[in-house]
């Protein structure tokens, strides 16, 4: 069983910046990709940003320039800095992880973690 668990979510005023943390622990050969989603009152869950074992990365457009996505593998975490955050970025932030879990299964399996507040308002 693989479990993450996100951290560093909260209140933050409009221009100010957050640093999301996603660490996984548990039983698997491998993570692959990580990625964070967002999911506003009412909306459907979104990509925000992804990052592979190799250390690519793909943005949403909305936050493009403002958000950055690493990892550290020795310590299988993901981070998400936010900065210049907008009361339009407030929501459930969700880590997700596509994980190989045993050496002779070329199977991904993929788990989510339970999500952190992020609210963005004056």
């Amino acid at each position: 069983q693989v479990q993450l668990l996100e951290s560093g979510g909260g209140l933050v005023q409009p221009g100010g910046s957050l640093r999301l943390s996603c660490a996984a622990s548990g039983s698997f050969l491998s993570i692959n990709a990580m990625t964070w989603y967002r999911q506003a009152p009412g909306k459907e869950r979104e990509l925000v940003a992804t990052i592979t074992s190799g250390g690519s990365t793909n943005y949403a457009d909305s936050v493009k320039g403002r958000f950055t996505i690493s990892r550290d593998n020795a310590k299988n975490t993901v981070y998400l800095q936010m900065n210049s955050l907008k009361p339009e970025d407030t929501a459930v932030y969700f880590c997700n992880a596509k994980v190989r879990l045993r050496l002779f299964d070329r199977s991904e399996y993929e788990y989510w973690g339970q999500g952190t507040q992020v609210t963005v308002s004056s």
